[in-house]
């Protein structure tokens, strides 16, 4: 029992530790000028639907799991996910996972993540063809989590990145630190994530360093006990008030970002900070009727101020999907508009291996 204690102690105080040591670095990261921004593209489909950010749940999803480490509870059966999304232009993206646990060293995550860029024409100043190119970039990930108690679990995941473009090519290792909070009882779960702690170990220009993507992510799902019904919230980049940015029309007019002078009502002050609270909620709600089929729809506040057209109405910022077991699989399609352009289509198919390949050993009858 001592022992126990004692193991617990000690992985409570290296999870704090490790959390404070890295997050001070990368707190002071801007959002600008950024490196392996393709990790934190949704890796499944059900995450596309509810607005691009995992939401920690009851109902065992390793795709969310991949998010929040810490979701590599005992109680999360063995799985394989398999995703691919048709993204803008030639580019595509997908993510390949599975999980295993062992009973003292905890539950671990695999995974595999790409992005393709598609191919390019090589040519020189004056537009002679020389040939072509591809571009790409890839992550390869473990996860590991355990649980604390019944209620409280802690995880981390730890990528190896690299990243292609023609000649230049970098390579990074990145971390996340997370901690969760299950109460099946009054079906409420949290987790709180540091994602993409990390550096680049080499670069595409020599001693040009780039930051990661780093992310404080807090999510929260409520189900309703006498309703099929999950609401969800996610609040991210907590460690950047300010996300606006500053845009100039042609006429050279600053549309986003003004000065506190222009903004002397109290009215305009308040729709300012509003703004700003919003861009970092990401809402959705869910519907599950049964075990075998899903439906939810998200709103990303964010998305939808820098990328919609104001002379246009149009569904920029919501996203949705619907998910249906076939048998022992699990299939999830999910859709996102990011721009009148066009919007990704996600899709995702996972399955449950222990009852796959094993199936419960019959009793003989007496």
């Amino acid at each position: 029992m001592k022992k126990k204690i004692y193991l617990l102690r000690s992985t409570i105080a290296t999870f704090l530790l490790l959390s404070v040591f890295i997050s001070s670095d990368a707190m002071a990261q801007s959002q600008s000028g950024r490196v392996y921004e393709f990790i934190n593209l949704p890796s499944t489909a059900r995450i596309t639907a509810m607005g691009g950010y995992a939401v920690p749940g009851l109902d065992q999803d390793l795709g969310m799991a991949l998010f929040y480490p810490s979701l590599l509870t005992n109680e999360l059966p063995k799985q394989l996910s398999l995703n691919f999304v048709d993204y803008f232009g030639d580019i595509s993206y997908g993510t390949a996972a599975m999980n295993y646990g062992f009973e003292k060293a905890g539950n671990f995550s695999f995974s595999v993540q790409y992005i393709n860029y598609g191919n390019f024409i090589h040519a020189d100043e004056l537009g002679n063809q020389l040939g072509q190119f591809n571009a790409g970039e890839y992550a390869v990930g473990v996860g590991w989590g355990r649980e604390l108690s019944e209620k409280f679990s802690i995880g981390s995941n730890l990528k190896a990145i690299f990243s292609n473009f023609e000649e230049y090519s970098s390579f990074g290792l990145a971390a996340d630190v997370s901690v969760s909070y299950l109460d099946p009882e009054r079906m409420i779960a949290s987790g709180l994530v540091f994602r993409n702690i990390g550096r680049q170990i080499t670069h595409y220009h020599d001693n040009v360093n780039e930051s990661l993507p780093f992310d404080i992510v807090l999510g929260i799902s409520k189900k309703l006990i006498n309703a099929p019904l999950r609401f969800s919230f996610v609040a991210h980049n907590l460690h950047n008030y300010d996300l606006t940015y500053e845009e100039l029309v042609p006429s050279g007019q600053t549309i986003i970002g003004a000065t506190e002078n222009e903004r002397s009502t109290a009215q305009e002050r308040f729709s300012e900070i509003s703004d700003k609270l919003l861009r970092h909620a990401v809402f959705g709600i869910e519907f599950m009727p049964t075990e075998n089929f899903i439906a939810g729809i998200g709103y990303n506040y964010r998305r939808r101020q820098e990328m919609k057209v104001d002379t246009r109405i149009s569904t920029v910022g919501l996203s949705w999907g619907v998910g249906v077991k076939i048998s022992h699989f699990m299939f999830h399609y999910g859709r996102s508009t990011y721009h009148l352009a066009g919007a990704p289509n996600h899709f995702s198919i996972s399955t449950n291996l222990e009852s796959l390949f094993f199936k419960p050993v019959e009793r003989p009858s007496i």
